[in-house]
């Protein structure tokens, strides 16, 4: 079930930015009278900040508990070039906490916090790249949440430059509904957060239209908080350089309940479904659920599981056999692909630790090459009538299970050298080093 939108307190505060001496002639910096109508709104217990149509160039700024950012059709925020508009604090990056340049529109520690409306959100076009050369901090997102319980971000338009567009952590409740992500990087990062609900949005990204993590290595591990309970339905999605909906590969706190429904892949660099991790990582991944989406334009394929090499090793990985993911109960039904290069791509899966659970039913379309699954107990591939161009339509090693028969043989997936421990023993708090 999706989380119900909250509404902020119904105080009958409405506040114009304008009242604190904003412009919004696209050359003035707005930033202190955008963030004195936020703080206002707050400490009156809540309400509306509406932002009139005009062009307010604006840094950083934080909305605080119970107030929704209003920004009307005709309205345009546009982040500021300037870094130093941008406060340097500790933000997560790749799986990991650092420092680096707090979101254009953020809020902390905050609860009941919306934006709206049909205006735009607009990244600078000057800060290039996701990382600061020479420092090694992390580049502004373009909206960002940490610690929000109760959030919802509705009907906007909004277009980030090189860095991840939108990023929720450690949230709760949070409804995503009607947003147009336009993006040279990421589209929604949704990181160690709980009942997310992403709904009729429109993704145009260069990398991942949506990626679920929940950190990297040891520090994940130690924190422990899960993404869990996401649901995205009715969503179209483009990307330019991996995948629609990647999961991982940061998965060290786990990742599951994943319902992803009525949605449509239009174009993929890589594969349309990424679901990834590596040994080091540990947790989990479970209980992920996909059906009645339909797959187009995909440079890979439809579907790939990696859970052997994806993403960079931590400096502090999580050693042995508790490192390798665990990870069980994966349906796809109902899919509908077209001219996908391969259809299932999934033996990069650990031999002394299978996939438990894995659901291959009722798909359709045409595709190159066919299904390749290897080290996997519980499988069930039923009604696969996809028009398969070259080499089998199935080929499996070491998988057991339903819908088998007359598989192909498949050549052994070779087992990883074992992850070892850190020389320096890890504790939450520690410096990792120089942000990479």
């Amino acid at each position: 079930m999706l989380p119900a939108p909250r509404t902020t307190t119904d105080t009958g505060v409405r506040i114009d930015p304008r009242e604190f001496g904003a412009k919004g002639d696209g050359t003035t910096k707005d930033t202190a009278a955008f963030q004195q109508a936020l703080d206002r709104c707050a400490v009156l217990g809540g309400g509306e900040v509406v932002v009139s149509p005009g062009t307010y160039l604006i840094g950083a700024i934080r909305i605080g508990s119970r107030t929704t950012l209003r920004v009307e059709e005709g309205a345009t925020l546009q982040g500021s070039p300037d870094k130093a508009d941008y406060p340097v604090v500790q933000v997560r990056w790749e799986g990991r906490w650092v420092p680096g340049y707090v979101g254009l529109i953020w809020a902390q520690e905050a609860r009941d916090v919306g934006l709206a409306g049909k205006g735009r959100i607009l990244a600078s076009k000057d800060i290039k790249r996701r990382i600061e050369e020479g420092t090694g901090l992390r580049h502004p997102c373009l909206l960002e949440f940490v610690d929000v319980h109760g959030l919802t971000v509705t009907d906007l338009y909004t277009e980030q430059n090189d860095m991840w567009s939108i990023h929720p952590v450690y949230c709760e409740d949070v409804v995503f509904r009607g947003v147009t992500v336009k993006g040279g990087a990421d589209g929604i990062d949704v990181d160690s957060c709980r009942r997310v609900a992403i709904d009729k949005c429109d993704f145009d990204t260069v990398d991942d239209c949506i990626s679920l993590k929940s950190g990297r290595g040891m520090e994940g591990n130690v924190i422990a908080f899960p993404t869990e309970d996401v649901t995205i339905t009715d969503c179209s999605f483009r990307d330019q350089h991996w995948a629609c909906i990647g999961i991982g590969s940061e998965t060290s706190a786990g990742i599951r309940r994943v319902l992803v429904e009525r949605c449509q892949c239009l174009s993929a660099r890589t594969f349309a479904i990424y679901i990834k991790s590596r040994p080091g990582r540990g947790a989990f991944i479970e209980d992920i659920t996909m059906r009645d989406l339909d797959v187009s334009g995909a440079g890979y394929g439809f579907l790939r599981l990696n859970f052997l090499d994806s993403g960079k090793q931590d400096q502090f990985p999580v050693p042995g056999m508790d490192g390798v993911p665990t990870v069980r109960n994966l349906v796809f039904e109902r899919i509908r692909v077209t001219e996908v290069p391969i259809l299932v791509e999934a033996v990069l899966i650990h031999p002394d630790k299978p996939l438990d659970g894995l659901v291959l039913k009722d798909i359709t379309g045409t595709a190159g090459r066919g299904i390749t699954l290897a080290n996997i107990r519980n499988a069930r591939v039923e009604n696969i009538g996809v028009n398969v161009f070259s080499g089998p339509r199935l080929a499996i090693d070491n998988v057991t299970g339903a819908g088998l028969d007359g598989a192909a043989p498949l050549i052994p997936t070779t087992r990883p050298a074992p992850v070892v421990a850190a020389d320096t023993p890890y504790r939450l708090g520690m410096t990792t080093g120089r942000p990479n």
